[in-house]
């Protein structure tokens, strides 16, 4: 395989044969070299025993089982101990999210920015289904970190997102709960006077199978790292 030049974080939960058709999608949509971690929280987790009836064509293929504490924050920051590139990019293994604009988030760390979101709020973006709660605070959260402070994305709370390994390394990532890892990257990347750029994404809720995202349980720790973005700057 030729030089990686990006390793995908793939945090799963008992995703089965679902994660199949994820990994089938992302192998028709992305023609960069590319490695794919998929992290499970146990070995008997059923997306391993899928995974061995996967034979990619173009990527190398590991499931992780990871050594942290359950849960999807954990299950993204051992992907990133694990990973191998100088850009990363984090994608549910629900299918949800549209791996066709990976490359164009790649080029964009590789071209100086430290954050890529894939936003479902800017113009060309869309969130199709998915719980009407979730999408409310989500959307607004967003929309007042950029009109307020000025960040350069619509979607702040997406965990859809691109960074640059060394970013990652210089503020480090504090989040072991929910999904809540991709504000608190926005949060810290804004207060370090770091690049956020966006691109449009369409998000379709899952069609198979039930979202382990729990709004009420992971809200607290969103809105401390969304209330951390409003303190003051970080640069050097």
């Amino acid at each position: 395989m030729s030089h990686i030049r990006a390793s995908i974080i793939v945090p799963s939960l008992n995703e089965g044969d679902q994660i199949l058709s994820f990994l089938e999608r992302f192998e028709h949509s992305v023609n960069i070299p590319v490695e794919i971690l998929v992290i499970v929280d146990s070995k008997s987790d059923t997306t391993l025993q899928a995974l061995k009836k996967f034979d990619s064509q173009k990527f190398k293929v590991t499931g992780l089982v990871s050594t942290l504490n359950p849960g999807p924050s954990n299950a993204i920051k051992f992907g990133i101990s694990a990973s191998s590139a100088n850009v990363l990019v984090v994608i549910m293994a629900d299918g949800s999210d549209d791996p066709s604009v990976v490359e164009e988030m790649v080029r964009l760390i590789e071209r100086g920015c430290d954050l890529v979101s894939a936003s479902r709020y800017m113009p060309g973006g869309q969130q199709i289904g998915g719980p009407r709660l979730k999408k409310l605070l989500s959307r607004n959260a967003s929309r007042l970190l950029r009109i307020i402070l000025g960040i350069g994305t619509h979607d702040s709370a997406n965990s859809y997102k691109a960074y640059s390994k060394s970013f990652l390394e210089s503020v480090g990532v504090e989040s072991n709960h929910g999904f809540e890892l991709g504000i608190e990257l926005v949060a810290k990347a804004h207060r370090h006077g770091k690049i956020i750029a966006e691109v449009p994404t369409i998000w379709i809720d899952r069609m198979v199978g039930e979202s382990n995202f729990k709004v009420r349980k992971w809200l607290p720790h969103y809105l401390r790292w969304f209330f951390h973005a409003f303190g003051p700057k970080m640069v050097k």
